[in-house]
């Protein structure tokens, strides 16, 4: 039904811009959505065989009914079911006939289905729908609540106006005031001089006011986009303008909507000023785009993207950068990276593939981009094809790998090999008779060289087929793992790399190796806790023959650190180029202490060295065989001595030199949210000497009480300090304050981060985080500085206030 009277016309005209403007849905959709409210109520009233017929008539019924329960009662009602809804009226005064303008005063109220209008008087014409309120208005709207002086409102339309409005919306909180509302519908209205706000009011403070707000001439709500826009207004933080909106769209949820992103203000040390403005694309609800324009003062304008899609069987991401004529180079700048995961469905099972391929314009890219996504940063970047197959003990895997390696003249790195391609098959029974496990593998694989280095490199096919079998024996007071394994591999060359103009090579070496272990408990007290004590002593033997494998290249294969878990490993070396002789035992002893009330582990110490026989004499290239009989100790250990205190360390000790080799210690105190302070030391002689700290704690309470503290400790400081004591220098300092309040948080950090031995990048980040708005970012996005290098950061956010319910608002 059109509105009556003076306004009429104007809410009209309101009306027809919203009918012209996109909507989110069609109109059958939307048509669709209302028929099928009105079949779930219909459903509560009605026999089960009679909504089966009713879904069957229309067209809708795929199955049996299934009925869902809900801890909560609907919250909103469907609009073709409020018209329906009969309107009570109550006051301490009434007046009028049946048919005709019925006028009540003195705590009017008016109610149809959830709507709720409150006035001190109040005029209803039941022919036309049309109600009246003047003086202290309150309208109750779902969750949502209005206050004001006078209304006009057609209550079957909900087209109408409110004057002198202060509101709040149910579902995210927020609220605002204005000099005028106009109501288009239940879900779109204009507001006129008005403002909008997620920082929740303080009553109880008449001199309260938001730490920032959307101030507008007009600001648009639509409720079904879940979208506001402001026109000719300003964002406000602290009462101080500090970005003119002459047009900003913004969510009046967390779902995503399409616009321009709060831009990104920086200043670096290589590419001096940054202005950076995204715009996000919402194409649909499984696909989306950012598409990003950087003017970079030293450099020229970069133009970059992101394109991601998530439908049934695949989804992926698609991202690219291109700067033309990037001044600090004098040449064009590009990149690309795209991840995408499919599932093919055949007769024989499903087939899993995957691509992740990286491409960058150049050798510097890694050092004039440091801060590119999916690690386009890094100097090794792959460009992979997987495809695989699986069905019961059976796994078949189909790969390509081609690497880009950016080299620097200062640091030149040995190219990897290509694989092009792989095809691995493995047979692993999930359950043999008599406990034994088994598996075999099977594999060749084409190796090709970097093309400027093929002077040291040699392309060449690897195939090689390896079997495993091993019986473990388990019990409470200890383990015994007997295991044998056969390798046997297959080279051919593409040039002579042997001797005597040999193109192919063959191998075959057993491995058998035994690992054994003990554990022995006993219960213990210490500082007046219960406590379980263990003693684990360990020992692993392993035997492979030698066979000399010195003039076969090292396709994929690299030595392993000396570890715990490489201690008791049967080969030194990880890949299948490497089979080390091995005649060697290794003995161990672990002890732990646990709480035997809960269980927690709160000592761990553990000690290994290793017995070798014979001299090694299959190594990597450039690589001594070790010589000495018994190796060096590995120490290791791990305190919780509290659940806020821990530590840890190992040390490597050399005991015929008496002297440590290596060594590293680590160890935080974590006494509640957002307060955390660790430190690390690590050493490796004759190499490197690093000392770290890092922190996140209330600032204030570094000089105020401890319940001070938690009323007004929202500054926080946060970082981390690597310092090297070899070279005598910062090598990265990531070093940040935080605010947080109850409805914003601020982020200041300085980041000096090493990109190579002898440059470093220098930036100053800050960040103004509104909730229920956006992020605003100068200099990137600091966050994410402080979750890659601050250790146990733990982000902080307000709380989002909680949704409010139409329930609550009854009396």
């Amino acid at each position: 039904m059109a509105a009556t009277g003076g306004f009429g016309a104007e809410i009209d005209e309101k009306k027809r811009e919203f009918v012209n403007r996109p909507r989110p849905f069609a109109p059958q959709r939307l048509s669709r959505i209302a028929h099928s409210a009105m079949l779930c109520l219909l459903a509560s009233t009605v026999s089960p065989s009679l909504w089966a017929q009713a879904q069957l008539d229309h067209g809708d019924w795929n199955g049996p009914l299934l009925l869902q329960s809900t801890p909560a009662l609907q919250e909103k009602i469907a609009p073709a079911q409020a018209e329906k809804s009969p309107i009570y009226l109550s006051g301490e005064q009434m007046e009028g006939q049946q048919d005709s303008e019925l006028r009540v005063t003195g705590n009017a109220r008016l109610r149809r289905a959830d709507t709720r209008i409150q006035a001190d008087t109040l005029r209803y014409d039941p022919t036309s729908s049309q109600a009246q309120a003047d003086g202290n208005v309150t309208i109750d709207s779902a969750a949502d609540q209005y206050w004001g002086s006078q209304l006009r409102l057609n209550v079957d339309t909900y087209e109408g106006y409110f004057n002198d409005v202060r509101y709040r919306f149910g579902e995210n909180q927020a609220f605002g005031q204005a000099q005028r509302v106009d109501f288009i519908d239940r879900d779109r209205y204009v507001v006129h001089e008005g403002d909008y706000t997620t920082c929740q009011r303080v009553d109880s403070d008449p001199n309260w006011r938001p730490a920032w707000q959307i101030r507008a001439k007009e600001l648009t709500i639509d409720r079904v986009a879940d979208v506001g826009v402001a026109r000719n207004g300003a964002l406000e933080f602290m009462g101080v303008p500090i970005l003119p909106v002459p047009y900003l769209s913004f969510p009046l949820s967390d779902k995503r909507k399409s616009g321009f992103l709060p831009p990104t203000v920086g200043l670096d040390s290589v590419s001096g000023l940054q202005y950076e403005q995204p715009y996000y694309w919402n194409i649909a609800p499984n696909r989306d785009a950012t598409i990003t324009t950087t003017v970079l003062a030293r450099r020229g304008v970069d133009l970059g993207g992101k394109f991601r899609y998530l439908e049934q069987n695949f989804s992926g991401e698609l991202s690219g950068r291109y700067m033309p004529s990037d001044s600090l180079r004098d040449k064009d700048r590009w990149s690309a990276a795209l991840r995408h995961r499919q599932v093919w469905e055949s007769p024989v099972g499903n087939i899993n593939w995957d691509a992740n391929l990286n491409r960058v314009s150049d050798h510097n890219y890694w050092r004039d981009f440091p801060r590119s996504s999916y690690g386009l940063a890094e100097r090794l970047l792959p460009s992979e094809l997987n495809g695989s197959w699986q069905q019961d003990d059976w796994r078949v895997r189909l790969r390509t790998l081609k690497w880009q390696t950016l080299q620097d003249i200062d640091s030149v790195i040995l190219p990897p090999y290509d694989m092009l391609p792989q095809l691995n098959v493995r047979y692993e029974p999930w359950s043999l008779d008599s406990g034994f496990d088994f598996s075999v593998e099977m594999d060749t694989t084409r190796f090709q060289a970097d093309k400027d280095f093929t002077n040291v490199l040699t392309d060449g096919t690897r195939s090689y087929a390896l079997a495993k079998l091993s019986r473990p024996m388990v019990a409470p007071q200890g383990f015994l793992t007997p295991s044998v394994q056969l390798h046997a591999s297959y080279y051919n060359f593409d040039s002579s790399a042997l001797t005597a103009g040999r193109k192919s090579y063959s191998r075959v070496l057993p491995t058998f190796s035994i690992d054994s272990g003990l554990v022995f408990e006993r219960d213990t007290q210490l500082l007046g806790r219960n406590l379980q004590q263990t003693l684990e002593p360990r020992a692993f033997y392993t035997y492979t023959p030698y066979k000399n494998q010195s003039m076969l290249p090292m396709y994929d294969t690299a030595e392993l650190d000396f570890t715990f878990a490489s201690i008791y490993s049967p080969n030194a070396f990880v890949g299948q180029d490497r089979i080390a002789d091995n005649n060697l035992l290794t003995l161990g002893l672990t002890s732990r202490l646990i709480a035997a009330d809960d269980g927690a582990e709160l000592v761990k110490a553990s000690v290994a060295q290793r017995l070798r026989f014979k001299d090694q004499r299959v190594t990597a290239p450039g690589v001594d065989p070790l010589e000495e009989r018994w190796s060096d100790i590995l120490l290791g250990g791990a305190v919780n001595w509290t659940p806020r205190w821990a530590t840890n360390g190992v040390i490597q000790y050399n005991h015929d030199q008496r002297r440590t080799v290596r060594y590293t210690m680590t160890g935080y105190y974590k006494p509640g949210d957002y307060k955390v302070l660790s430190a690390g030391y690590r050493m490796k002689r004759d190499a490197s000497k690093h000392v770290e700290f890092g922190w996140q704690w209330p600032i204030s309470e570094l000089w105020q009480s401890t319940a001070s503290a938690k009323s007004d400790g929202r500054w926080y400081g946060v970082g981390r300090v690597n310092y090297s004591m070899r070279d005598k220098k910062l090598v990265d300092t990531v070093v940040g304050v935080e605010y947080s309040a109850c409805c914003w948080t601020g982020r200041v950090v300085l980041e000096r981060l090493q990109n190579s031995w002898n440059s470093s990048n220098t930036r100053v980040l800050f960040q103004l985080e509104l909730t229920g708005l956006s992020r605003i970012n100068i200099g990137s996005n600091p966050l994410n500085s402080l979750r890659n290098n601050v250790p146990y950061y733990q982000e902080i956010t307000p709380a989002a206030a909680e949704p409010s319910s139409r329930f609550g608002h009854y009396e």
